[in-house]
């Protein structure tokens, strides 16, 4: 694979999977919006060769297609890793017969790591510190705070242990020599940080842009805090990542990478960063964050500057969320005894849904599997869950939402729990940080037919209904604002009760397709707070019946959804040719 960045935009090159755009292009709006129009057409990667402000060439949509990925990691590392999950059942108990058998799988292994290096191409320039406004850093959405870093390798170590982690968190540019860190509740950078400021310790922190392809993918993975992530990229790599210490760095540099920016992260001190447009399709307003201060950079002599774009799915972190949950699935059963196959989706952000097919061998052993589901890693943050027996595609939410209503008995299979941990991206709690988790689980036999057209009639208060799925209704009605009580109403109405799910939204045609359709349910409710049903009071929680209806219109405290600025857009259409075509096709 590739040891660089540079290696990877040759071998695009050489694919016909690089746009080389030699108009200047602006990073403030400008070129995000080109970038999202090239990504939903699924077009090339971008190498925008002048950018106003900036020295440095400017790479985005490396990974926006499927194609891409491919060609960034290939299927080597998915046989691998299917190898070492078949590798550890047949290891237990270890056997030296078995051993020897594995041998060549030993070997391969063996290679995976970091390797000590003399030349460092990362430190060719050393920079002046006081550099970060240099940089093409993007403003991507028209309420953003500033600049951010989209695609920063984060690299801390532990103060008690010096286990490293290297983590991916957006960067608010805030002047030359200070930047935020976004260190979620969940984050393992964040997990040093907390360790370093009650010893009331700075943390050391160095931020890479480039290298290995690998090293992207690594850092975002949702990976247990106790597995290393250049171990991870290695193994991606096929090859021992290439590692160089220079004098006043408080870290091994990764010698192929870009950038390299150190510095540290002092206790106690806050700044509001934020607002930015996040993977989630809504912006993330400002809050207080810790600050980096940068204390040096350096540099290629020829650093070309990567970046993404978020925001509304489908956009580039969605082939990356796939590939490394392609990647790391033969060891969710390890991990998870009884769990067959587990599926998050970027459809959604990830955290707000996740369905997996678990083994029920006795009445109640779901929701065990439930609870192993939502105490594992980033999982934790799961807002709804859905479990079901039956061998289905957990890829295919219309197929597992099937399988789950077709055989839920909401009175017993529905678990609501209030005021918990989750996603820092998620406002749709009452709070930063918490919210509440659902588990919809269907398993055993068939209880029920479900309907799949709409033939009743909507009381006046509602104005259109669509399907989404077998037994899943979308109905458009009045913005929350004007009716706030009117999903208690529609839990009652004789019309609707034939279908186990009936979703409020401001907008029906959201159901047309799984995209938009799984996007507005499930980033727009909280469990606790909207989910409605006719309840029987239970000893110790309710026992819902059907229909369920989610409110899962916009609500006010619910922040806006990203939008390009009219005038850019303007500006991008009437240039868009001579942007996007080569000279030679004009």
């Amino acid at each position: 694979m590739y040891r660089s960045l540079r290696d990877f935009l040759a071998a695009l090159r050489r694919e016909g999977e690089l746009l080389e755009i030699e108009a200047p292009v602006d990073p403030y709006l400008e070129a995000a919006e080109i970038h999202r129009r090239v990504i939903a057409q699924g077009g090339p990667a971008l190498y925008f060769h002048k950018v106003k402000g900036s020295p440095f060439p400017l790479v985005t949509n490396l990974f926006g297609t499927a194609r891409r990925v491919e060609l960034a990691f290939g299927s080597r590392p998915e046989r691998l890793v299917r190898e070492l999950a078949a590798a550890a059942e047949r290891l237990m108990p270890p056997r030296w017969s078995a051993l020897w058998d594995l041998r060549g799988l030993v070997a391969r292994v063996a290679r995976v790591g970091v390797r000590r290096t003399q030349s460092l191409p990362v430190a060719e320039v050393v920079e002046d510190p006081a550099a970060l406004g240099t940089l093409p850093a993007l403003t991507c959405w028209p309420e953003d705070g500033g600049p951010f870093l989209t695609l920063p390798l984060v690299y801390t170590e532990n103060p008690q242990n010096g286990r490293h982690n290297l983590g991916m968190y957006r960067m608010q540019i805030f002047d030359d020599r200070t930047t935020g860190m976004h260190w979620q509740i969940h984050k393992g950078g964040g997990f040093h940080y907390h360790v370093a400021e009650q010893r009331n310790e700075a943390l050391p922190v160095t931020v890479f842009l480039g290298g290995p392809p690998a090293l992207t993918a690594a850092a975002i993975a949702p990976l247990p805090e106790f597995v290393p992530e250049l171990m991870l990229a290695s193994l991606i790599l096929g090859e021992k990542i290439a590692v160089g210490r220079l004098p006043g760095v408080p870290h091994p540099l990764i010698a192929e990478a870009e950038f390299a920016l150190f510095g540290r992260v002092p206790p106690g001190r806050r700044r509001l960063e934020g607002p930015f447009g996040d993977h989630y399709g809504y912006y993330s307003l400002a809050h207080p964050f810790p600050v980096f201060e940068v204390e040096g950079i350096v540099r290629r002599r020829d650093a070309v500057f990567p970046a993404t774009v978020v925001g509304k799915p489908k956009q580039e972190d969605y082939f990356l969320g796939e590939f490394l949950q392609r990647l790391l699935s033969p060891f969710f059963p390890l991990a998870m005894p009884g769990v067959r196959d587990l599926w998050t989706f970027a459809e959604t952000g990830f955290h707000p849904l996740c369905a997996a097919v678990i083994r029920e061998s006795y009445p109640g052993e779901a929701l065990v599997h439930g609870f192993r589901i939502l105490g594992e890693g980033q999982l934790s943050l799961t807002k709804c869950l859905f479990l079901t027996d039956q061998p289905v595609d957990v890829k295919d939410f219309r197929h597992v939402c099937r399988a789950v209503l077709e055989r839920m008995d909401p009175a017993r299979d529905l678990y609501i729990f209030p005021d918990t941990p989750m996603d820092t991206l998620d406002y749709t709690g009452e709070r930063l940080n918490h919210g509440s988790k659902s588990v919809w689980i269907g398993t055993g036999e068939l209880r029920r037919r479900l309907p799949e057209e709409f033939r009743g009639r909507l009381p006046s208060y509602l104005s259109e209904a669509r399907v989404f799925a077998p037994g899943v209704l979308f109905v458009q009605a009045e913005p929350f604002p004007r009716a706030p009580d009117l999903a208690a109403r529609v839990a009652v109405e004789a019309d609707l009760a034939p279908w186990p799910v009936v979703v409020l939204v401001d907008d029906a045609r959201l159901a047309k397709d799984e995209t938009n359709g799984l996007w507005a349910w499930f980033t727009r409710f909280d469990p606790a707070r909207d989910v409605y049903a006719q309840v029987r009071p239970g000893r110790h929680r309710p026992r819902y019946g059907f229909p369920l209806v989610v409110d899962a219109r916009m609500k006010p405290g619910y922040p806006g959804e990203v939008e390009s600025d009219p005038e850019v857009a303007a500006r991008v259409d009437r240039c868009w040719r001579d942007v996007i075509e080569p000279p030679e096709r004009r």
